[in-house]
């Protein structure tokens, strides 16, 4: 198996691990395209989940200055936000196994 298609892979795995750090060390250590793309394309993908938390604070804010109202805003950016989640986790996953099924 070759050492850039198990990088790249590694970079799609690392959302179980440590999500952010992993592709950025490997996307600066490595000098091959391929990897690169690879540790660029799982970086965004693990950064797309935290564009949820600045709605979250805020509608943890609203519910506390509007304790009387049922805290619809909140409910629906966590369940947005946990659906995106695991479709993003599913993605990276599936990537990373064929990444290292593949023959290039």
């Amino acid at each position: 198996m070759e050492t850039r298609k198990i990088l790249a892979a590694l970079s799609y795995f690392s959302v179980l691990v440590a999500p952010v750090i992993i592709p950025v060390i490997i996307w600066l250590a490595s000098d091959d395209g391929f990897v690169k793309k690879h540790a660029k394309s799982s970086l965004l993908s693990h950064i797309i989940p935290l564009i949820f938390i600045p709605f979250l604070i805020m509608g943890m804010y609203w519910d506390s200055s509007h304790p009387a109202d049922f805290p619809w805003f909140i409910l629906a950016v966590a369940v947005i936000g946990g659906l995106v989640s695991l479709g993003l986790l599913i993605w990276n996953l599936v990537r990373g196994v064929k990444l290292l099924l593949s023959e290039k």
